[in-house]
């Protein structure tokens, strides 16, 4: 958990999973995302989504989520590697009011240290804001996730929705 104590309020997050292939079944990392936010006593699921590798589709759901007052934070899984379907970094980064640089260096160096060596070179995670919203572009992977989710986003999303809305 944050140093920082003075946000008092909950958290609305978002999930969307973007794959061509997974379905509420097999969507072991958003399930994972979930089961992460449900141990936080500040933060709530808001919406949960899956869609496909559609950079229309991503765009939809991410824009009616910047609108929605009651979402705070939006987390992506899916589709940030370099293969031809993975379009999630192009769909969403140029939304970016502010990129946070610092979380995708972090992500892949704890990725390089922890567990996957060197093809951690090949993940394109990042995050960003817009307006009073933060946005985490995350693997598919249910690793990156457990890592992503334990050692950054979690212990930072309370004091960084405070930075947000201060």
């Amino acid at each position: 958990m944050s140093e920082y104590i003075e946000f008092n309020r909950e958290v609305g997050l978002a999930v969307l999973t973007i794959s061509d292939t997974r379905t509420a079944k097999t969507d072991e990392s958003g399930a994972l995302i979930e089961l992460l936010v449900k141990q936080s006593p500040f933060i709530h699921i808001a919406e949960k989504q899956i869609c496909k590798d559609e950079k229309s589709d991503i765009l939809q759901i991410i824009m009616s989520w910047y609108s929605n007052p009651k979402i705070n934070c939006i987390i992506t899984t899916g589709g940030t590697g370099i293969a031809k379907r993975d379009i999630t970094i192009e769909a969403i980064a140029p939304t970016f009011t502010k990129e946070i640089d610092g979380f995708g260096e972090l992500f892949r160096y704890l990725s390089f240290t922890e567990d996957v060596g060197t093809r951690a070179m090949l993940s394109r995670a990042a995050a960003g804001t817009f307006l009073n919203k933060v946005i985490f572009i995350l693997p598919g992977s249910p690793k990156a996730i457990q890592l992503a989710m334990s050692k950054l986003i979690l212990p930072e999303l309370e004091h960084i929705v405070f930075e947000l809305t201060k």
